[in-house]
Protein backbone atom coordinates (compact mmCIF):
# COMPACT_ATOMS: atom_id res chain seq x y z
CA UNK A 1 0.00 0.00 0.00
CA UNK A 2 1.35 3.41 -0.98
CA UNK A 3 1.64 6.05 1.74
CA UNK A 4 2.78 9.60 1.08
CA UNK A 5 3.66 12.04 3.86
CA UNK A 6 4.55 15.71 3.44
CA UNK A 7 6.34 17.85 6.03
CA UNK A 8 8.24 21.09 6.40
CA UNK A 9 5.50 23.66 6.11
CA UNK A 10 5.20 26.60 8.45
CA UNK A 11 4.72 30.29 8.98
CA UNK A 12 7.24 32.51 7.24
CA UNK A 13 7.65 36.17 6.45
CA UNK A 14 7.51 37.32 2.84
CA UNK A 15 10.91 36.95 1.22
CA UNK A 16 11.76 33.98 3.40
CA UNK A 17 12.40 30.36 2.53
CA UNK A 18 11.15 26.91 3.42
CA UNK A 19 12.01 23.40 2.34
CA UNK A 20 9.22 20.89 2.05
CA UNK A 21 9.82 17.15 2.14
CA UNK A 22 7.73 14.24 0.94
CA UNK A 23 8.42 10.63 1.77
CA UNK A 24 6.65 7.73 0.15
CA UNK A 25 6.47 4.08 1.02
CA UNK A 26 5.21 1.43 -1.33
CA UNK A 27 6.65 2.93 -4.49
CA UNK A 28 10.07 3.66 -5.92
CA UNK A 29 10.61 7.27 -6.85
CA UNK A 30 12.79 6.74 -9.87
CA UNK A 31 10.05 4.77 -11.64
CA UNK A 32 7.50 7.56 -11.38
CA UNK A 33 7.13 11.24 -12.14
CA UNK A 34 6.64 13.11 -8.86
CA UNK A 35 4.98 16.44 -8.37
CA UNK A 36 4.22 19.18 -5.90
CA UNK A 37 0.83 20.85 -5.83
CA UNK A 38 -0.89 23.49 -3.76
CA UNK A 39 -4.38 24.54 -2.89
CA UNK A 40 -5.31 27.89 -1.42
CA UNK A 41 -8.65 28.44 0.31
CA UNK A 42 -11.44 28.81 -2.21
CA UNK A 43 -9.20 27.86 -5.12
CA UNK A 44 -8.60 24.72 -7.11
CA UNK A 45 -5.52 22.64 -6.53
CA UNK A 46 -2.77 23.61 -8.96
CA UNK A 47 0.43 21.96 -10.06
CA UNK A 48 3.58 23.71 -8.88
CA UNK A 49 6.53 21.56 -9.94
CA UNK A 50 7.22 18.14 -11.39
CA UNK A 51 10.31 15.96 -11.74
CA UNK A 52 10.37 13.03 -14.14
CA UNK A 53 12.41 9.85 -14.22
CA UNK A 54 15.19 11.46 -16.28
CA UNK A 55 15.55 14.20 -13.66
CA UNK A 56 14.01 16.83 -15.90
CA UNK A 57 12.02 19.40 -13.97
CA UNK A 58 9.18 21.72 -14.90
CA UNK A 59 7.54 24.55 -12.99
CA UNK A 60 4.41 26.62 -13.02
CA UNK A 61 5.09 30.14 -14.26
CA UNK A 62 4.08 31.57 -10.89
CA UNK A 63 6.96 29.85 -9.09
CA UNK A 64 9.63 29.60 -11.76
CA UNK A 65 12.95 30.92 -10.53
CA UNK A 66 11.83 30.83 -6.90
CA UNK A 67 10.97 27.16 -6.22
CA UNK A 68 13.15 24.14 -6.87
CA UNK A 69 12.08 20.50 -6.93
CA UNK A 70 14.55 17.69 -6.28
CA UNK A 71 14.57 14.12 -5.08
CA UNK A 72 16.76 11.70 -3.24
CA UNK A 73 15.86 8.35 -4.76
CA UNK A 74 17.94 6.47 -2.20
CA UNK A 75 15.78 7.91 0.57
CA UNK A 76 12.58 7.89 -1.50
CA UNK A 77 12.19 11.55 -0.60
CA UNK A 78 11.00 14.44 -2.70
CA UNK A 79 11.85 18.04 -1.85
CA UNK A 80 10.55 21.46 -2.74
CA UNK A 81 12.75 24.42 -1.91
CA UNK A 82 10.67 27.56 -1.64
CA UNK A 83 12.58 30.84 -1.88
CA UNK A 84 11.49 34.47 -2.11
CA UNK A 85 8.11 33.53 -0.72
CA UNK A 86 5.12 35.77 -1.28
CA UNK A 87 1.78 35.97 0.53
CA UNK A 88 0.19 34.52 -2.64
CA UNK A 89 2.19 31.33 -2.01
CA UNK A 90 0.07 30.66 1.08
CA UNK A 91 -1.61 27.29 0.56
CA UNK A 92 -1.70 23.66 1.56
CA UNK A 93 1.08 21.92 -0.32
CA UNK A 94 0.78 18.33 -1.46
CA UNK A 95 3.02 15.89 -3.21
CA UNK A 96 1.81 13.11 -5.44
CA UNK A 97 3.15 10.34 -7.62
CA UNK A 98 2.32 9.69 -11.22
CA UNK A 99 -0.62 7.32 -11.42
CA UNK A 100 -3.16 6.24 -13.98
CA UNK A 101 -6.03 6.52 -13.50
CA UNK A 102 -5.61 9.65 -11.49
CA UNK A 103 -6.03 13.41 -11.72
CA UNK A 104 -4.70 15.05 -14.87
CA UNK A 105 -2.33 17.99 -14.48
CA UNK A 106 -0.20 20.00 -16.84
CA UNK A 107 2.81 21.60 -15.17
CA UNK A 108 5.18 23.72 -17.19
CA UNK A 109 4.06 22.01 -20.37
CA UNK A 110 4.42 18.48 -18.98
CA UNK A 111 1.11 16.69 -18.61
CA UNK A 112 0.38 13.44 -16.83
CA UNK A 113 -1.89 11.77 -14.29
CA UNK A 114 -1.21 11.99 -10.59
CA UNK A 115 -2.48 10.02 -7.62
CA UNK A 116 -1.27 8.73 -4.26
CA UNK A 117 -1.85 12.03 -2.49
CA UNK A 118 -0.49 12.87 0.93
CA UNK A 119 -2.31 14.83 3.63
CA UNK A 120 -0.50 18.05 2.82
CA UNK A 121 1.61 20.54 4.73
CA UNK A 122 0.51 24.14 5.31
CA UNK A 123 2.62 27.07 4.14
CA UNK A 124 1.58 30.49 5.36
CA UNK A 125 3.43 33.60 4.19
CA UNK A 126 2.80 36.91 5.95
CA UNK A 127 3.85 40.35 4.81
Amino acid sequence: QVQVVESGGGLVQAGGSLRLSCTASGLTFDTYAMGWFRQAPGKEREGVAVIVRSGETRYADSVKGRFSISQDTGRNTLYLQLNSLKPDDTAMYYCAAQRSPGTYYKIGGLATWFGYWGQGTQVTVFS
